[in-house]
């Protein structure tokens, strides 16, 4: 019942911010009519689940209040077309100009993609470090991702959210160019392959990276 109770409240936080825009916490609470202990623990917890940041805005007295707004992750929570826009575009692309078009296409965009997340990286020395920016990275886009070592040593990158889920499930070249992107980011020194796959039904997208043959840079 707790949990219940607490995914109506940190629904109506998110309801509120989308239509009003950024709101400090005793605003907040007064309009869902609960304590300011309470309010931040709903707050903070959305911030750990990376739907809402903040930042401090200045008051004529006292210190400056924090401002709570939804970061792109939280856009998962209100109706969204664009995705099966997309996927509808794509089907178009091939019937309008060829069979090579899309592949075309994907190449183009992985292409893009890859001088992004190389020049974001520079400055990484270590594999974990590369996993963790690209992690930062990836999550910037949506995905919701974070970094786990697993007992062996290997790392694991995984992604709790595909925001190009649709586009995926009409051409999964999509899928397969991202897992020839990680391992071209992370370089020889990686082996990448992919575990679990939101397409195929899984809840996340999980990728094992594990440190390739005679490679000393593994931590």
């Amino acid at each position: 019942m707790k949990k219940k109770k607490d995914f109506r409240t940190r629904k109506a936080i998110l309801d509120i911010l989308k239509q009003e825009g950024p709101q400090d916490s005793k605003t907040l609470a007064a309009r869902l009519g609960i304590t300011a202990m309470g309010i931040r623990q709903h707050l903070y917890a959305l911030r750990d689940e990376h739907l809402l940041s903040y930042r401090e805005e200045s008051r004529p007295m006292g210190r400056p209040a924090k401002m709570w707004e939804l970061t792109r992750e939280a856009n998962q929570f209100f109706p969204d077309g664009s995705s099966e826009l997309l996927a509808d575009m794509l089907g178009h692309i091939s019937k309008v100009y060829g069979s090579d078009a899309l592949p075309k296409l994907i190449e183009s965009r992985a292409q893009s993609q890859f001088a992004n997340y190389y020049q974001q990286l520079q400055g990484c020395e270590t594999l974990l470090q590369k996993i963790q920016r690209l992690a930062q990275i990836r999550t910037e886009e949506g995905y919701i991702a974070e970094v786990q070592e697993t007992p062996e040593g290997n790392y694991l990158l995984i992604e709790n959210h595909c925001p190009i889920c649709a586009a995926a499930q009409t051409c999964q070249n999509f899928c397969s160019a991202e897992l020839h992107l990680f391992q071209q980011v992370l370089g020889p020194q990686a082996n990448v392959r992919r575990m679990e796959h939101i397409v195929s039904g899984s809840r996340r997208c999980v990728y094992e990276v594990k440190t390739s043959l005679g490679a000393n840079d593994t931590k």
